[in-house]
């Protein structure tokens, strides 16, 4: 039986010492065997059961999935200190320094007073531009930017970075028409290898209009997907009432169905989104 604590200090402990025993001679053969590569489709899926229960306002699923994620924490950490990579108190000890020296408008005696979050965030790129030139070569506005993100996210970012110097357009007018110079590019692509980059040039635009409009565009896609998703439920549980299935109506029936579910089923609530 596992003991509540009242301090997250020794709650952290707590976990730490249930970790050793299930990585331990004696403990679980399916954690005793998991390795960095096989725990991370499961670590990124916790990361996004945590979005889920952010997104729906679940806050007895939200707990849950921290606590899910801060496992997989824990279970790395075990294990890179088990190959003498690092430790927990290390990967502890380096996020305190890392936010410490990010933000000097709090923490240094010295540090410029900052008021609005756009400065805070000019800063923070700034700080972290001059500690990659520290450690790397020539440096690249993509130092930071992780290519095995999701695509939508990558994408964001990396146009997020270009914008940062200027290289966008003024407004989202112009990337409107942008977009529909790309729609038009798509429609007459005579190949299927052209369709397909002509299709991820329109994305690329698509996800540079949500950053005109500060919309995260991951966000703004799961959001959109809920929502199809309730209706179409709502249109198999109004199809369940006659022991009928989608497959069994027409297509006539199933726009009716859809066009009664706009009406029902509203727009799922959702934290706002800001671009990333």
């Amino acid at each position: 039986m596992i003991e509540k604590h009242n301090s997250a200090s020794t709650a952290m402990t707590a976990l730490e010492t249930l970790m050793a025993r299930l990585r331990g001679p004696e403990g679980c053969p399916w954690d005793r065997k998991q390795t960095p590569q096989s725990l991370l489709p499961y670590t990124i899926e916790e990361a996004y059961e945590v979005a889920e229960a952010v997104e729906t306002h679940n806050t007895a699923s939200w707990k849950d999935e921290l606590g899910d994620l801060l496992f997989h924490v824990v279970f790395h950490s075990r294990i890179a200190a088990e190959e003498g990579a690092f430790t927990l108190s290390d990967v502890i000890t380096g996020i305190v320094d890392k936010m410490t020296r990010r933000h000097p408008h709090v923490f240094a005696p010295d540090g410029e007073t900052l008021h609005q979050p756009e400065q805070v965030v000019s800063q923070w790129e700034e700080i972290k531009r001059q500690e990659k030139s520290a450690t790397q070569g020539p440096p690249s506005l993509f130092d930071d930017v992780n290519s095995h993100l999701p695509a939508l996210l990558w994408a964001a970012k990396v146009q997020r970075k270009m914008s940062q110097v200027g290289f966008d357009w003024d407004g989202p007018e112009g990337v409107m028409e942008k977009v529909r110079e790309e729609l038009e590019e798509l429609r007459v692509a005579p190949t299927p290898d052209n369709r397909e980059e002509e299709l991820g040039d329109l994305l690329l635009t698509i996800v540079n209009l949500a950053g005109h409009y500060r919309i995260n565009p991951e966000m703004a896609l799961r959001r959109a997907t809920r929502k199809v998703q309730a209706r179409f439920r709502h249109m198999e549980s109004r199809l369940r009432e006659n022991d009928r299935t989608p497959t069994d109506a027409s297509l006539d029936e199933l726009e009716a169905l859809w066009q009664e579910s706009k009406i029902i089923i509203a727009t799922p609530a959702t934290a706002p989104g800001t671009a990333p």
